[in-house]
């Protein structure tokens, strides 16, 4: 199988798939907490996807990708801890190839909601799950958010959102929400959380359904909660458990959908695209099951 070259020339794939040349998530230009040998580390990465016509699983989407000595290795696409290894490489094959939209569509949701109810976005205190290696609050203080804490259980994650987007968090935790000891329960739980955001991170067993139940129970009642899901996930025949839970949730008006959008989370490698679902929501009272 032949993979299909990508070096952000005019006739490469990246060009074809995106339109544009890289940026920042947002848009901008680089700011205090986005350096600008981040942009500089992103636009020298060259990647090369599976030839036109391959089909993958979303859980198994791999690229190939150019290695200082000249050789190319192989990344998964659910492989996040070599992934933030590589200064730019996430924002590479996510964002510049694949047009990755979540983080600035579902803040653009929230901000809406956020207008509606009257709520100024300063207010929010945030636990990002799933934070990664930090997109999601660089959306979120785009909009005026002060207050951010990340979560993830790859110490690689925290290292990288140190690294590329300094600052922007007011403290990272890297644990496990399933086993979550009492220390770090009470060290959360002290940002006195009113919002949580879990962003193209549900599913696939990134995060289970115990560990964003635990995230939720830190949100403050009638708290907001933002979040994507792949629509598969909330269908009848989902073995996740997510499906039951959320949507059990969302009728029992546990969760009150106060936005709710399907819409294109990114392309697949075979460039269809890849429908998710986002919800902003207030928390009205525990999960589901």
């Amino acid at each position: 199988m032949s993979p299909t070259a990508v070096n952000g020339s005019s006739t490469s794939r990246e060009h074809e798939v995106t339109g544009r040349t890289p940026v920042t998530p947002h848009g901008t230009a680089p700011g205090p907490g986005h350096p600008v040998d981040l942009q500089a580390a992103r636009a020298a990465l060259r990647l090369a996807l599976p030839e036109p016509g391959s089909k993958f699983s979303q859980d198994d989407e791999w690229c190939v990708v150019a290695e200082p000595d000249g050789s190319w290795a192989e990344y998964r696409f659910h492989d996040y801890d070599r992934i933030f290894g590589v200064r730019g490489l996430y924002e590479k094959i996510f964002y510049d190839v694949l047009g990755c939209d979540s983080p600035r569509f579902m803040v653009g949701l929230l901000n809406d909601a956020l207008a509606s109810a009257d709520v100024p976005a300063g207010s929010l205190r945030v636990l990002d799950l799933g934070a990664g290696n930090g997109i999601m609050a660089e959306e979120l203080a785009a909009v005026g958010v002060e207050h951010s804490v990340g979560v993830d259980i790859l110490p690689e994650a925290r290292d990288a959102a140190e690294r590329d987007r300094p600052g922007l968090y007011d403290g990272y935790h890297v644990a496990d929400l399933t086993a979550l000891p009492a220390s770090e329960r009470e060290a959360l739980a002290s940002h006195g959380l009113n919002t949580l955001t879990v962003v193209a991170a549900l599913g696939f067993g990134d995060i289970p359904p115990a560990a964003f139940r635990t995230a939720y129970d830190l949100i403050a009642p009638d708290g907001w909660v933002v979040m994507t899901i792949k629509d598969a996930f909330l269908e009848e025949t989902d073995t996740s458990g997510f499906g039951g839970m959320i949507g059990e949730s969302i009728r029992s008006g546990a969760l009150e959908v106060v936005r709710r959008e399907r819409f294109q989370h990114r392309l697949a490698t075979d460039s269809s695209p890849l429908l998710y679902e986002g919800i902003v929501a207030r928390k009205r009272g525990p999960l589901a099951g």
